[in-house]
């Protein structure tokens, strides 16, 4: 049996927790506001009905003075439980959005951190964050706006047999075409359209934070935002999708909508001249003239409350649609935590006939891989560009799942350790480091959260990050990005390799760690490095060959299989694919130019 989707009041009332009650309370006192304050034009028609009843002796009226203080009792009781309703609700709305953004973080922390690689951190806050702050205005506003609303079409079909059943109708037949006219913009088919103007929407979100950050490559090549094809095709439909739904789907409903909402009076007049005839011959023209009287007063209302209608039916799609953008946060996939986790028995990395292929791709990055590392052993894998390498490492705390074998650690899966033992036992390193804006001493503290102030000095010394801490204002209290201070990619990579250090993890893996260094840091990296690596279990990704000659094995991976391994003496004379790299590393080391030509 298929299973009923909630609304999308339902979900997020889901998120509500404890607040639901506070939602509900809310909404009843919307709906009291709005009896209350249709009080005042009953009072409104009393008054009316005295004065005429007693015209022109207007001081036979004595009772108008009492409601008039009636109705400014109502109407101000009205408001203040008005407030009230929005208080309630507004708090609710907060502590949902709160709710949102608190679980969807809670999730994300569960993901597996190569989803990250494949969902931009700027479409992701977009999703949750700006989507969290969409479902505010439904809970907010739009929910006691149409409790209450609903309240005084309930108090006017009383008022209808009260009064006179016939201006109450003429009143109503406005609010009918108005719902109408609203209903074929967001009802149906236009729903669609909307979704699709949210989901340009998010595609341009995530292409202007790809070309934001492409900027140096644009202005170092003299280009223009044109030239960065993606975001302008981003715009470019989005402002096709939000003027095809303003201009196909809004601009006559919106229109038909204004005019009868705001023309409520209009069908009054008409009604009016219809009956007016019949109240005369009937000798109760003054009772015509009072309801007449009324309903003018009245249909004012029926435009504020239309409108109310309107934001609320915006306000309804708005969050739909915020809720299904949250939704592609809340499926994101989670690593799967064992039932009964198991203890790795030491630092040994192995690979069990490993396969994995990435989602949508038509060839496995890796294709039935097995190497060994035992304790204390530094492993290099090599290989040309796409032959799996980073996949490879990637696999050992789990940025990803393999699609088939097992990759172990301490002789047990790495799917059967805890997570979080698992993310204690190793340190990564990668080429492209990441730096919070925050001080350098939280930024190494990051590791390890409880770490001290001697301990976190001692791993940035280690590091050799002593020049760096010298020239700095305030010392590891520095905050990165403050008073112009900026680290340089070399810089960066030591305060990188200071928080694995810190963090003290017995298996390490370094992908490209001297990637982009200038000589003189690629040589303090070097010596972080004996620091970070010595005793511990180390797999390192390279492609300067020199670095991997003291390696104790070296693993060569060619289009996601293993090519060939053994060490450095053992493949630089193997005839294999090492070899042919080893004399093309060397060539391209002694390679220079003299003379105004190249020389090998």
């Amino acid at each position: 049996m298929k299973e009923k989707k909630q609304s999308e009041v339902a979900v997020l009332l889901g998120y509500a927790g404890k607040y639901r009650g506070l939602t509900f309370l809310g909404l009843g006192l919307s709906a009291a506001a709005m009896v209350l304050g249709m009080v005042p034009y009953v009072c409104i028609w009393l008054a009316a009905r005295d004065l005429i009843r007693v015209a022109p002796d207007w001081t036979e009226a004595a009772g108008i003075a009492g409601y008039g203080w009636m109705a400014f009792a109502f109407a101000f009781g009205g408001i203040i439980v008005y407030f009230c309703a929005l208080m309630c609700t507004h708090l609710a709305a907060f502590r949902t959005a709160s709710n949102i953004r608190k679980r969807g973080m809670a999730h994300l922390m569960k993901t597996p951190l190569g989803f990250f690689d494949d969902h931009a951190s700027g479409l992701l806050r977009n999703r949750l964050d700006g989507g969290a702050s969409e479902t505010e205005t439904l809970l907010a506003h739009n929910l006691a706006d149409i409790v209450g609303t609903a309240s005084m079409f309930a108090g006017m079909l009383v008022l209808m047999f009260v009064f006179d059943w016939r201006m109450g109708l003429a009143c109503l037949l406005s609010a009918v075409i108005s719902v109408g006219a609203m209903f074929t913009m967001m009802g149906g088919k236009n729903a669609k359209l909307m979704m699709e103007y949210q989901t340009a929407q998010d595609v341009m979100s995530k292409a202007g934070t790809e070309y934001v950050r492409g900027i140096p490559v644009v202005k170092v090549f003299q280009q223009t935002v044109y030239s960065f094809r993606a975001f302008k095709a981003a715009i470019d439909d989005y402002s096709a999708k939000a003027q095809r739904y303003t201009d196909g789907v809004c601009r006559v409903p919106q229109s038909v909508n204004l005019t009868f909402t705001e023309g409520a009076f209009l069908f009054l007049v008409p009604a009016a001249l219809l009956l007016a005839p019949h109240a005369l011959a009937n000798g109760d023209f003054a009772g015509f003239v009072t309801d007449f009287a009324f309903y003018a007063v009245f249909s004012a209302i029926v435009s504020t409350a239309l409108a109310r209608i309107m934001f609320a039916a915006s306000g309804t799609m708005l969050a739909k649609t915020a809720l299904a953008r949250i939704d592609t946060v809340m499926n994101a996939p989670t690593l799967a935590a064992a039932a009964d986790p198991q203890t790795p028995r030491d630092s040994g990395v192995e690979f069990n006939d490993v396969s994995f292929t990435y989602d949508g791709a038509q060839f496995p990055a890796l294709d039935h891989v097995s190497f060994r590392v035992l304790p204390g052993q530094t492993v290099a894998l090599v290989g040309p560009s796409g032959g799996g390498k980073t996949t490879a490492a990637s696999l050992i705390p789990r940025f990803w799942d393999v699609s088939s074998g097992a990759v172990e650690v301490g002789g047990v899966n790495v799917k059967n350790v805890d997570p979080h033992e698992l993310m204690d036992r190793v340190a990564f390193v990668f080429q492209n480091t990441r730096l919070f804006k925050t001080s350098i001493l939280e930024n190494v503290r990051a590791a390890r959260p409880d770490a001290t102030r001697a301990e976190v000095e001692a791993a940035l010394g280690a590091a050799q990050c002593g020049d760096i801490i010298e020239k700095l204002p305030k010392g590891i209290d520095t905050v990165i990005g403050s008073e112009g201070t900026w680290l340089s990619g070399g810089e960066q990579q030591r305060v990188s390799l200071a928080r694995a250090i810190l963090k003290d993890a017995p298996i390490i893996v370094l992908d490209e760690a001297t990637a982009f260094a200038d000589p003189e840091n690629e040589a303090l990296i070097q010596k972080a490095l004996k620091t970070l690596t010595k005793g511990r279990t180390v797999i390192m990704i390279a492609h300067r060959l020199s670095t991997v000659v003291g390696a104790d094995r070296i693993v060569v991976l060619e289009n996601g299989r293993v090519a060939e391994e053994g060490t450095h003496r053992e493949l630089s004379v193997g005839g294999g694919l090492y070899e042919r790299m080893w004399k093309e590393y060397n060539q391209a080391v002694r390679w220079k130019i003299a003379s105004g030509k190249e020389e090998a």
